[in-house]
């Protein structure tokens, strides 16, 4: 009896290079321009706030020497290191692995791609913010210093008493991305295996 199951896929489609690439680079672009927005506006000095919701959403500038939402001010160095190493990692593990033979996993990672490269522009230094002229001075810098920082611009808040720590839109896609991840661990789906036919007999 000849067996007519047909084999698990192991090459990945085309169309899985191009959502990763998509994702990671629309992604960044995005949380880029904002951040540009936002920075820009001198309406905005000084901590000042626009308001889209009044008492509730809107822009306010902050730096961020630390991870996402706040966490670990200071360590800048280590986290612009951690960023790069992802940046390498993850397409190596999605092609390299084969798991963007799953398309959520290649939409979850584009998404966490996306928001690893935004933050990580910022951490480097490339916006050329420099303490003192671009942002006001603090005692731990000096003037002139060139700030390595991460540029959030999300102001979100239930009350004056509950406020969320300020974000940006690559912060969006890391927790979006991560929370597709997690679902996918706590729920791992099934490919769809194609159907046999029953065995013809002998």
């Amino acid at each position: 009896m000849v067996s007519t199951d047909a084999p698990t896929p192991t090459r990945i489609p085309a169309s899985r290079y191009v959502v990763f690439a998509t994702l990671a680079a629309a992604g960044c672009a995005i949380d880029l321009a904002t951040k540009h927005w936002a920075f820009a506006q001198p309406s905005l000095a000084g901590g000042a706030i626009l308001w889209w919701i009044d008492g509730i959403a809107g822009v306010q500038r902050s730096l961020n020497e630390g991870a996402l939402f706040g966490m670990g001010q200071g360590a800048t160095p280590w986290f612009a290191a951690l960023s790069a190493l992802a940046a390498v990692a993850i397409p190596i593990w999605l092609f390299g692995l084969r798991v963007a033979l799953d398309l959520w996993m290649t939409v979850a990672l584009g998404l966490v791609m996306g928001g690893v490269l935004g933050n990580l522009y910022d951490r480097v230094g490339m916006p050329g913010l420099v303490w003192g002229v671009d942002w006001p001075h603090e005692p731990r810098h000096q003037i002139g210093e060139p700030i390595y920082a991460v540029r959030d611009w999300v102001l979100w808040q239930a009350s004056d008493r509950w406020r969320w720590p300020n974000f940006n839109i690559a912060d969006a896609l890391l927790v979006v991305g991560a929370g597709m991840l997690v679902l996918r661990a706590s729920f791992p789906g099934q490919e769809a295996a194609p159907e046999s036919p029953s065995p013809n007999p002998q």
